[in-house]
């Protein structure tokens, strides 16, 4: 039988579980999104993946509670120099995706005067 302690333990390893699985599904959700954005700004995501840096709770414009997310992120343009970046999520919704300054490529080629 069980006791009101071992009750609460597994309550507390299943809201732990729960709480993972969800958090996962938004780091996927932060990646999907951060991999289009470098593809329409031309820029190459390096090693394929977000890292969660920062969670806190913040209300949304409908003033409830979520959670907010900052996952960071490193792209490329030339191939010689990482940039950090970073996405922003708060709940299900990414608010943004920022961009440092950073070097164009010109993908045409470079006209000579002589």
């Amino acid at each position: 039988m069980l006791s009101l302690s071992d009750l609460l333990l597994l309550t507390l390893f299943a809201l732990a579980g729960a709480w993972f699985w969800r958090a996962q599904g938004a780091r996927e959700y932060a990646l999907q999104a951060t991999r289009l954005h470098c593809q329409r700004e031309a820029v190459d995501l390096l090693d394929q993946t977000v890292a969660l840096k920062k969670v806190w709770l913040r209300r949304d414009a409908s003033q409830r509670m979520r959670l907010w997310r900052l996952y960071q992120f490193e792209f490329t343009v030339t191939g010689g120099e990482r940039y950090t970046g970073h996405t922003e999520m708060l709940g299900p919704r990414v608010l943004r995706i920022e961009l440092p300054p950073h070097r164009f490529v010109s993908e045409a080629p470079e006209e000579r005067l002589h």
